[in-house]
């Protein structure tokens, strides 16, 4: 069964249960500044699982687009991936209470009976329910042992043998607990990949036992002290790996060798001069992954500072393992591969093919920038390795003069036997650059970060914000990201040039005039269309179904007009204050350059 099927089966079986077909978010979250992309496809939806109700109802499905980096060491392996597509199903509410679209959500019993049917059913999957493994929550101090979960794999006829009971580390999402946000106790199912017959007893540490789906019971919130609490409603939510689950169904040992990778993994295979399977797999991974996110219509380009920190580490790190499997370098290298993920997802992320020469353009630019320096740098590496060790000041010296990220340092000083002081280079990185810890070491936290109420109140400025920098530069104007903390807003724009002084502060007077007139904050659920035509403006419009909410700041009712009133009408999820008044004083610390055509402004509530 092909990756294209399995996807399409999936979708199909959640419609036919009554689940609306949500699409792919983007891999740049919107406003949560605990992540720097979607790392699984509960991320867009937190506010649903908080609370705020969806326009498409309690019942969702969809294949989302995701990328970590936590486990980037690992990728080479048969499984670890940097991009990978994750097919999820979601429950937003307790069962049997009527409400929304389509009517109620569901628990534990109809998330496994779901999850079992799609899985054995011979319409859908077809799987031999004698190679299937289960486990669940073991529980804690925190939450209970889940002993529903347990007896209702049990009445599946999953021996009691193949059930292990484990901790946060494995049976909680996210993992361990540590996160804040919504989250949970999880079942998980695992396939046997192994030859032969499935052993009697399920041991959760034999790699033959391949990790296939994901049912998380999410029914508490992590607050900000570390303290539980619970939701304001139960939520199922699933992550399911299509390239795993493609693996499986074919029979292979490795992603690598289905369909998906097979291409890439070929032509690597027929340039090299001096082919190694790891390199080669590590270099399609990273080049697919580059692809993605220089696809995406938020514009990331290679940097130093947050996504484009990502993807520049991620080409590198591929040039490298080019060069190390002696492979052409250049055009000839990645025209083809660009070429061969777009015709693999033209069809189902159109954007790989909207933006096809800016990715091409954007990945030789990169090479040709690093190539210049790498050699340099590799003998630099190699006289400060002389000693074995390589202090965080050297290894800094070899980001800030030789384009090395950090885990290329690592990498190289593995190799060679030689430790790298990983602390040092991080307060070194910290003196010299804004970009976070979580950017730099390349891990990535899932949830929502924050709930508060200064959280909320900047979220909600954003869209005062977004609509006076129009007032003063123009229509043009549009959100190109966002970043928010309970510290300070960071709001990305399309233009070209420095605001001038006078240009900030009308746009401060503006904000803090709209504050002032305590505005009503109230919203609406339309489909796309009547959004647009009501004049709602939006930056992940893509991202949802056939109804958005649509926001309004000022008379709900009134026609838009550009003497503000409605003053702001927006597509978004929330959360937001119900007044303006509640905000506080606008202020704004700093204008500066994004990327190419974007300007960045960070501002406070006083």
């Amino acid at each position: 069964m092909k990756a294209n099927e399995i996807r399409q089966k999936f979708l199909d079986f959640f419609k036919a249960k009554g689940h609306q077909i949500i699409p792919s978010a983007s891999l740049i979250p919107e406003n949560d500044p605990s992540v720097l992309f979607t790392t699984a496809g509960m991320h867009p939806l937190v506010p649903f699982l908080m609370g705020e109700k969806h326009p498409a109802g309690k019942q969702l499905a969809n294949c989302q687009k995701c990328l970590r980096t936590g486990d980037i060491e690992e990728v080479g392996d048969n499984s670890h991936l940097t991009f990978f597509e994750m097919l999820g199903n979601w429950s937003l509410g307790d069962p049997l209470a009527p409400d929304g679209i389509n009517g109620r959500g569901y628990w534990k019993e109809e998330s496994v009976d779901l999850s079992w049917e799609f899985l054995t059913d011979k319409k859908w999957l077809g799987l031999d329910p004698e190679k299937i493994a289960i486990s669940v929550f073991a529980g804690d101090k925190d939450c209970d042992f889940d002993q529903e979960s347990y007896h209702l794999w049990k009445s599946k006829g999953i021996d009691e043998k193949r059930i292990a009971k484990l901790g946060k580390e494995d049976n909680w999402w996210p993992a361990g607990g540590d996160s804040v946000g919504p989250q949970g106790p999880d079942t998980e199912m695992f396939y046997w990949g192994g030859k032969g017959k499935a052993p009697e007893v399920f041991d959760p540490n034999d790699k033959r036992w391949i990790e296939i789906w994901n049912d998380v019971f999410m029914q508490f919130n992590k607050k900000a002290d570390g303290t539980l609490e619970n939701l304001k409603q139960k939520n199922v939510d699933t992550g399911f790996g299509l390239e795993r689950a493609t693996a499986i169904l074919q029979g292979k040992e490795s992603v690598y060798q289905t369909e998906l990778f097979s291409s890439l993994i070929d032509f690597v295979k027929s340039m090299s001069r001096n082919y190694e399977e790891t390199s080669a797999r590590i270099i399609v991974d990273h080049c697919r992954a580059a692809i993605f996110i220089l696809a995406d219509e938020i514009g990331i380009i290679p940097s130093n500072l947050d996504q484009g920190y990502v993807v520049r580490k991620l080409i590198r790190r591929a040039i490298r393992h080019a060069r190390k499997i002696d492979l052409p370098l250049g055009v000839d290298l990645t025209t083809p591969l660009v070429k061969i993920v777009v015709e693999q997802f033209k069809d189902i992320y159109p954007e790989v093919l909207k933006n096809k020469q800016r990715i091409i353009d954007e990945l030789n630019k990169e090479e040709d920038c690093f190539e210049k320096t790498l050699e340099k740098g590799l003998k630099e590496f190699k006289r400060l390795s002389l000693d074995k060790e390589i202090s965080g000041k050297e290894s800094f010296d070899l980001y800030a003069t030789y384009g090395f990220p950090l885990e290329m340092t690592k990498e190289l000083a593995k190799e060679q036997g030689v430790v790298v002081d990983e602390q040092g280079f991080l307060k070194e990185f910290k003196k010299h650059q804004e970009l976070s810890r979580t950017a730099s070491a390349g891990m990535f936290k899932g949830g929502l970060a924050d709930d508060s109420e200064i959280v909320t109140k900047y979220h909600t400025v954003t869209h005062l914000l977004h609509q006076a920098l129009r007032d003063v530069l123009g229509d043009q104007v549009g959100q190109k990201g966002s970043n928010i903390t309970a510290e300070r807003l960071r709001f990305d724009f399309s233009h070209s040039q420095k605001l001038t002084e006078a240009e900030l502060k009308k746009v401060e007077e503006i904000v803090n005039q709209k504050i002032k007139e305590n505005l009503p904050i109230t919203f609406k659920e339309a489909s796309i269309e009547e959004a647009k035509k009501s004049g709602a403006i939006g930056l992940f419009s893509e991202k949802y179904g056939k109804k958005v909410k649509v926001y309004s700041i000022g008379d709900p009712s009134a026609a838009s007009t550009s003497s503000g009133s409605p003053f702001s009408r927006e597509i978004c999820g929330g959360p937001h204050v119900t007044h303006t008044g509640e905000l506080g004083h606008f202020k704004i610390i700093k204008e500066e350059a994004s990327s190419a055509g974007v300007r960045r402004i960070k501002a406070i509530l006083e």
